[in-house]
Order: C-alpha cells, then structure tokens, then sequence
C-alpha cells in the first residue's frame, strides 16, 4: 500500500522540455493544501487512513453533519472529503496541512480517477469486437456482435457475455507515472503521460505501489 499521497484537480495536457532538450507530454494537475480532517487507525477503525479536503467551502450550505465534523475536528470546511488509503498514519494529526511538494521529481506514482463516460457504446468500441464482413452477403450487421447464445441446450444466454451498453465513467488507476515537476508555490502537479478523466476531475496521486 502507498506510503504517502494526495487530492488534486486535473487541468489538461501541455508539453515541456527535459534537460535533454526532448518534448515530453505531461498531464497538469492542480493540487491545492489538503487539511487532515480525521485520521483512521488499525486498532479503532480496522484500517489505516487519513480523510482529507481541499479548498474552501460556504459553512451555511454544509448539512449539519458535515459542519459537525468539520467543528469537531477544528478544521476550515472545504469543498470534498476524501480518505486516502496508506501504510502508516503515525506521521499525521488532525489540522496538518499536505502540499504537494511532498512529491520529488523523478519519483514514480499512481494516479486514479473516474475514466470519461462514453454512454451506450456498442461492442466494437466497448470490448474491442472485430464486427462483421464488409461483403459476401453482410447486410446492416457490420459492427454487430453476431450469434451470442446456444441452440436448444442450454437455451438462453450465459452470464458475463460482452455485450453492448454503457461504458466508461469508471474508476481507473494508471500505475508507475513519473513526476515531472512539483512546484507547491504554484500549487502545480506534472505528471508525465495521460491521466484519467475529464478535465476538472478529481484525482488521487499516491506513491507508486509496483515500482519497478
């Protein structure tokens, strides 16, 4: 499990160049002050976590439980409330503050998102289907899966079948990216290659956990 992670937001794709005058394509992430809002345990809660948020939040659209947490735990409400999954919490407290250049460049880590949502998507574009002939008698079948059941035994369709239907807007890990740049003034993430998710979606950055 990770040893150390973070919330940012994901901004687009850009490009820089490395000391060797190569472009490289790098994924933006801004990754604002996370605050610790509470910090989980093996012994209390079965699992090691800390909860996290971000940014800043209007205390009167809270709803009364959050405000209470958030009062609780003495700590400036913010826009989410994140757990961040990691080894050992015996390094954070309550109110501690996590910057983004906790991060060193150079260092592998792991990124999950929520993937774009594709809507109903067919078979060729969902599961990679090759589709039907475009000729020798094909006629209005050509991205269709074709025969997907049995004849009389067993008379119906088995479970797990690729079938059309909605595809993406999933959670998705991309493992062992490198960290290009971790500026915590600018409060910027570069992260080299594609991330996933849309723009402004929420992103976990964590440590890699299979580092080569």
């Amino acid at each position: 499990m990770a040893t150390k992670a973070i919330v940012g937001t994901k901004v687009g794709m850009t490009q820089v160049w490395d000391d060797n005058n190569q472009v490289v394509g790098v994924t933006v992430l801004r990754v604002q002050p996370c605050r610790v809002v509470q910090v989980k345990t093996s012994e209390n809660d079965g699992y090691s976590a800390i909860q996290v948020t971000y940014g800043m939040a209007d205390p009167a659209k809270l709803t009364q439980p959050e405000a209470g947490h958030f009062q609780r735990a003495g700590v400036t409400p913010g826009k989410d409330l994140l757990e961040l999954r990691l080894d050992d919490v015996s390094d954070y407290s309550v109110g501690q503050q996590i910057a983004v250049d906790m991060l060193d460049s150079g260092e592998k880590v792991d990124v999950t998102s929520v993937s774009k949502g594709k809507g109903f998507s067919g078979v060729m574009k969902r599961h990679g289907f090759k589709g039907q002939p475009a000729g020798h008698g094909a006629h209005k079948v050509h991205r269709k899966p074709g025969a997907v059941g049995q004849c009389a035994t067993p008379s119906r369709v088995f479970k797990g079948k690729k079938l059309p239907g909605r595809s993406g807007a999933g959670r998705v890990t991309t493992l062992n990216l490198e960290v290009v740049s971790a500026d915590a003034e600018t409060e910027v993430l570069l992260v080299k290659g594609a991330v996933p998710g849309p723009k402004g979606a929420t992103v976990v950055v964590r440590n890699a956990v299979k580092a080569a």
